[in-house]
């Protein structure tokens, strides 16, 4: 029986790896020896001793290569706009159909993660000709501030806004649609400040999205109905960071894997280290987010209204 190829790529640097090592291993551990799965991991800095010490933790049936986004950036490096935590390691998804035309369809997954089934069956979810298969962003569903933002700012409905650090792309149709055309089109016209690539992937693509069920792509925040019995996926997006706090939703998936490739001394170590200071500045990132969401939804020239007026095209 011929193996399926499953093809999946992260964004990562040198201060992420230890979180793509824990990652990756709950993807190993959940695998189907059947399947080979094949990791790209996009980079732009990363150290050979990193390089090694993931490659160490393959199973028999993964493949990962680490490609250097260097070149491909050179010329649109400094028009990609990046704030807070952020770094521009979050716009290399952006590339993935061009670069990659070997493949007719990919699974795109953020490093903070882990997942608690064979992550083959989100590849497997038939998005037919959309462009991509996303969840809707829970994030957004239960901030007032963000809900007026993509209704106001970028016209989606806010139960339509989806989360970008977890997809599966149709890179055939997203060539055919020229997506990285039309991205580095509206890159020139205008800044999202608020959630920057996500907010292109959602306004370009907006009407040609597969939504799939939140159980792949779970953040931590409580909901009636969700355990890690039925939960695919657990997202640690924003500040909800396993590795800095010791009371985060579901961390309990996280830390079982940390601990399976001996780096539980160092989520503990990052813990205790984690200063009042640095859960202020936590504190205050979000508080400015909400701010700037808000601000954003009472301009005047909203993205919406410029795009409805052909001010703005894509």
């Amino acid at each position: 029986m011929e193996k399926q190829i499953i093809p999946i790529f992260f964004s990562i640097d040198d201060n992420y790896a230890p979180y793509f090592k824990i990652a990756l291993k709950s993807i190993m551990e959940n695998s189907n020896p059947n399947n080979e799965y094949r990791i790209y991991v996009l980079y732009s800095n990363m150290s050979e001793k990193t390089i090694d010490g993931i490659k160490e933790i393959l199973k028999e049936n993964f493949i990962c290569e680490f490609v250097d986004m260097n070149p491909h950036l050179q010329e649109i490096s400094d028009k990609l706009f990046t704030r807070d935590y952020y770094s521009k390691t979050t716009y290399y998804r952006l590339f993935i159909p061009n670069m990659f035309q070997q493949y007719d369809k990919a699974i795109y997954v953020d490093a903070d993660i882990a997942v608690n089934s064979d992550i083959a069956n989100f590849y497997n979810q038939d998005i037919g000709t959309n462009l991509l298969g996303a969840i809707p962003d829970e994030s957004v569903q239960i901030v007032d501030e963000f809900i007026v933002y993509v209704e106001k700012y970028l016209g989606i409905k806010h139960e339509n806004y989806f989360n970008a650090g977890v997809i599966v792309m149709n890179l055939k149709e997203l060539r055919n649609f020229n997506f990285e055309e039309k991205f580095l089109s509206l890159l020139g016209q205008i800044k999202f400040p608020v959630a920057q690539d996500q907010d292109y992937l959602n306004v370009i693509c907006k009407d040609k999205i597969k939504y799939l069920p939140l159980s792949w792509n779970k953040q931590p925040f409580k909901k009636e109905g969700y355990s890690l019995d039925n939960i695919n996926l657990v997202h640690y997006n924003l500040s909800f960071k396993p590795w800095h706090y010791d009371n985060i939703e579901y961390q309990e998936l996280f830390h079982r894997f940390a601990n399976e490739i001996n780096l539980t001394d160092f989520i503990k170590s990052n813990i205790d280290n984690y200063t009042d200071e640095n859960k202020k500045k936590d504190a205050l990132c979000g508080e400015n987010l909400r701010k700037m969401a808000y601000d954003f939804s009472e301009v005047e020239d909203t993205f919406a209204k410029l795009l409805e007026n052909g001010k703005i095209t894509i």
